[in-house]
């Protein structure tokens, strides 16, 4: 039986750049930074004071009083970037089709704030006990996104949830795109979500010391290949996309992004947060999506790299790229979303897919900001600072995620 195609029909995120796809779409193509310091807590005398943060986020636009109470911030962010995903799709879920209609929408962590929040409230009586909310663990664990989603729209096809750190959105995606394309759904709402600029998470990460540490100049923090780059900016917000069996796209008239048609997964089995040194678990899933989109790595004009701005991330990326690509990896455009908008964690996935689709559809690449010192280990084509018009048939959009989990997207333009 022959594999069903599959289409991007809507997309919707919640960024540090942007609170709708088209503010973010217009910044990432003007270059444009998100990073700042941080708003949500005192970091007076920490060595870490940034983050791209969503900025004038307002969920009552999205929900009642009554669920934002109920629901930690991911799962607010969840519901925003999949109603504008759905509203573009114009997906109506109905009796006859609902059992048809998915959702699966992953998070790397969680809800940590409202973690930290009932854990601090714990200590202010002898009873506190008793001031624990009804809706305190519905609120932090990572399913409940996908959750909140199915019960807005009456969707009851598959319902899941993966949490595989930094490769979260672009698992949930790719996992969905084999849901569809085996038959076990028509239509998914997919990607990744993410809040966590909370005391514990930077704490936690700068302990690893893997964030950068440029508090004085936040917007040139995050600079992916450069060679002053010194850690990851941690961000936050959500990127859904509805992805839809050709055909039952093309019987209820929906507008086509792109079609995507490769997924490939992999294991550095290496470090716990470090990538493989030898570059070859990135190498392996970027040719097992090229092979399962059955095209040759000469193909591919774009690729939307994981480009954290850590050190050796980057340069190993670089070494997985060459690798994979040969000398053809000194022709492909390579574009960092991070170094606009930091590192969403769990939601990077979900928001650079679709980034990537939307490059795809406007044939549109966006810069890598900040390329400022070339580094003689990451020598390719960056699109450094501009963006840039180009061709594109074929792009690909990398995650990497602590304890070597990989994955990466093949998504295509879509011809009638």
């Amino acid at each position: 039986m022959e594999a069903r195609r599959v289409v991007v029909t809507g997309i919707g995120v919640v960024t540090p750049v942007g609170n709708t796809t088209a503010e973010t779409w217009e910044a990432v193509l003007d270059g444009r930074s998100g990073v700042s310091h941080i708003t949500t807590f005192d970091t007076e005398g920490w060595p870490v004071r940034i983050a791209a943060e969503v900025k004038n986020f307002d969920p009552l636009l999205y929900m009642s009083h009554k669920d934002v109470r109920r629901m930690d911030r991911f799962i607010q962010y969840a519901l925003a970037a999949a109603e504008q995903a759905v509203t573009d799709a114009a997906l109506t879920v109905t009796t006859e089709n609902r059992n048809e209609i998915g959702v699966f929408i992953g998070s790397g962590i969680g809800g940590l704030p409202v973690i930290e929040r009932q854990h601090q409230q714990m200590y202010t009586s002898p009873n506190a006990w008793k001031k624990f909310s009804p809706f305190f663990i519905p609120s932090l664990i990572v399913n409940m996104a996908s959750g909140q989603v199915s019960i807005k729209y009456g969707a009851r096809g598959p319902n899941s949830a993966t949490c595989t750190a930094c490769s979260t959105g672009c698992h949930a995606i790719g996992d969905s795109f084999k849901i569809i394309q085996r038959g076990d759904a028509d239509a998914m709402i997919c990607g990744g979500t993410e809040s966590v600029v909370t005391p514990l998470a930077i704490g936690g990460f700068a302990a690893a010391r893997a964030l950068s540490t440029r508090n004085d100049e936040p917007e040139k923090a995050s600079r992916p290949f450069d060679a002053t780059r010194d850690g990851f900016v941690v961000g936050e917000g959500a990127g859904i996309l509805v992805l839809e069996e050709l055909e039952f796209a093309v019987r209820r008239g929906a507008k086509i992004y792109a079609e995507m048609c490769g997924y490939g997964m992999s294991g550095d089995a290496f470090h716990m947060t470090a990538p493989s040194s030898d570059g070859d678990g990135p190498r392996r899933v970027m040719l097992n999506a090229l092979r399962d989109g059955g095209i040759r790595p000469d193909d591919v004009e774009h690729i939307n790299s994981h480009g954290t701005s850590t050190p050796a991330g980057d340069r190993i990326e670089v070494m997985a790229i060459k690798q994979a690509f040969g000398d053809h990896a000194f022709k492909i455009a390579i574009s960092s979303t991070k170094s606009e908008m930091g590192h969403l964690l769990g939601a990077a996935g979900g928001v650079e897919a679709a980034i990537t689709t939307l490059s795809v559809y406007n044939q549109k690449v966006h810069p890598t900001i900040n390329y400022e010192t070339p580094d003689p280990e990451c020598d390719l084509d960056f699109v450094p600072n501009k963006m840039r018009d180009m061709e594109i048939e074929y792009a690909l959009s990398n995650s990497f995620g602590f304890g070597g989990t990989n994955a990466a997207l093949l998504i295509k333009r879509f011809r009638e």
